[in-house]
């Protein structure tokens, strides 16, 4: 087919895509395009490679691009106009969150001993944008219409973007691996970056597609259903081209999770949710202590070394300047240690491309050290704990919030996925925060909305569990807005 009649077609289907997704039931802040906008990009490519003027020459990696700077700096102004128009939702959800918080002040904080601390605080600015972003979507009216808006948005640009770029832009939609065969990378520029993309928006679809399944009198729901199975069909395909393993791995971990715990035995019973989660890590443990990682490597057609990367992490660990407070916030590879790394991995073609650990746990360990670690442990932690709280009170949410911690988690130790800008990153924050969310009552909003559809029924909204008129729109007029958000801050109290 002629790659420009191929355009036009992906961009009808695209088209498509937003008419069937449609919802006029309910009204999102027209403040959710900035976190779209934002994933759009760390989710595909900068501003820069796509217009084809990104920096050449020197040290691209401590130059950076002026024009990316720009855009996620107004991305960033928007969103924190944002939160202080928001300020008792914004200051509830930070107060919640102080293990996040404590995390982001020890990153500033090394900035002091980074080698290039100038570089290093730029990257803590671009850092903060990852949770303005995940509290723009948390304090909106509707929070959980907001992230589905966000998943449909997002993926109805980017994965039929990417089956294009593939099939008929390949100078675009693939590269090279080290080894020297083809990959397919899509609108990103690697296929782990297009694969984790693939991860976070087919889990957020599948949740979708369920609680639609069992909004039996949600209006249009038919179309929604299509669309959303459409998108979830781009994933799983796009999956298999990309072959990125680790992805696909807890694709399947996080999507049981949700089909799991959405098991009414489970529901009913929250306490289950930690023998489940016990019952994972138990499986990791023994599989590691009785050497069942080459088969499991070798069901996803890996090699018991994961590609390669146990050889990284050999060569990395002792590299880090300092084990207690590491190099500094994002300064390991632009530090003179990474030098080290080259040597350690004889035989590698070009070591010197190599730019993260394949660990994220190693990776904020060369970064920040052990101080790090245990920091985002403890975001690990908390997260787990508040979205099991969440689960008690809403167990559609509270499942959802589950994968994506689980998700983030175990993608994160074989991909460095604790880092700024990933997409993980962002829905591990997302979850998080969101978890916090619903204990404090932010969710309250959507939930206990009953009234009569055309039918004379009460009708199911996208979450699952909440209801709402067919044949009004949750959106409220302007001069009632004033009321609105009275009631919605006086919920957290």
């Amino acid at each position: 087919m002629n790659p420009s009649l191929a355009t036009l077609i992906c961009a009808c289907g695209i088209a498509g895509l937003f008419y069937l997704g449609r919802d006029n039931t309910v009204c999102t802040s027209k403040a959710l395009w900035l976190p779209v906008i934002w994933i759009w990009i760390v989710g595909s490519r900068s501003v820069s490679l796509w217009l084809g003027v990104g920096p050449t020459g020197g040290n691209v990696q401590l130059e950076g691009s002026p024009l990316d700077a720009a855009v996620f700096g107004a991305l960033l102004a928007a969103a924190v106009a944002v939160l202080i128009w928001r300020g008792k939702q914004t200051r509830t959800l930070l107060a919640k969150n102080w293990p996040i918080l404590s995390y982001f002040f020890y990153c500033l904080i090394s900035v002091a001993w980074s080698y290039y601390p100038d570089v290093s605080f730029k990257r803590w600015i671009k850092a903060i944008g990852d949770v303005a972003m995940v509290l723009v979507i948390v304090t909106d009216g509707q929070p959980i219409a907001a992230f589905n808006r966000l998943i449909s948005r997002v993926g109805f640009l980017l994965l039929p973007a990417s089956v294009l770029l593939i099939k008929y832009y390949g100078y675009l939609g693939r590269a090279y691996d080290p080894s020297g065969g083809m990959t397919n990378t899509g609108v990103t520029t690697n296929k782990n970056t297009l694969g984790v993309l693939l991860l976070v928006i087919s889990l957020g679809t599948l949740w979708h597609i369920i609680t639609l399944i069992r909004a039996t009198g949600r209006p249009n729901r038919g179309r929604h259903l299509l669309a959303q199975s459409v998108l979830l069909a781009f994933g799983i395909a796009l999956l298999g081209m990309a072959d990125s393993a680790t992805s696909t791995a807890c694709l399947i971990l996080g999507g049981g999770f949700i089909l799991v715990t959405g098991l009414r035995t489970i529901r009913n019973r929250p306490g289950f949710v930690h023998a489940l989660c016990a019952g994972i890590v138990l499986a990791g443990g023994l599989m590691l202590l009785f050497g069942g990682e080459s088969v499991a490597t070798g069901a996803l057609g890996r090699k018991s070394n994961f590609t390669g990367r146990t050889e990284i992490w050999a060569a990395v660990v002792p590299a880090a300047p300092n084990s207690i407070v590491g190099a500094g916030f994002e300064s390991f590879w632009i530090s003179p240690c990474v030098r080290n790394v080259w040597r350690g991995l004889v035989g590698w073609w070009h070591p010197e491309a190599l730019n993260e650990a394949h660990d994220g746990y190693i990776e904020v360990y060369l970064n920040l050290g052990w101080i790090g670690v245990c920091l985002i442990s403890l975001i690990l932690i908390s997260g787990y704990r508040r979205a099991v709280a969440a689960f008690r009170l809403n167990p559609s949410v509270g499942g959802l919030m589950l994968a994506y911690i689980t998700a983030a988690a175990v993608y994160s130790i074989t991909e460095a996925g604790f880092r700024m800008l990933d997409p993980i990153w962002i829905f591990l924050l997302l979850a998080v925060v969101g978890a916090s969310g619903v204990v404090a009552g932010l969710f309250a909003g959507e939930e206990g909305k009953i009234a009569r559809s055309r039918g004379g029924t009460p009708s199911r909204t996208v979450a699952g569990d909440e209801l709402i008129p067919e044949d009004e729109t949750v959106c409220a007029e302007p001069a009632d807005m004033a009321q609105f958000e009275i009631a919605r801050s006086n919920s957290l109290h």
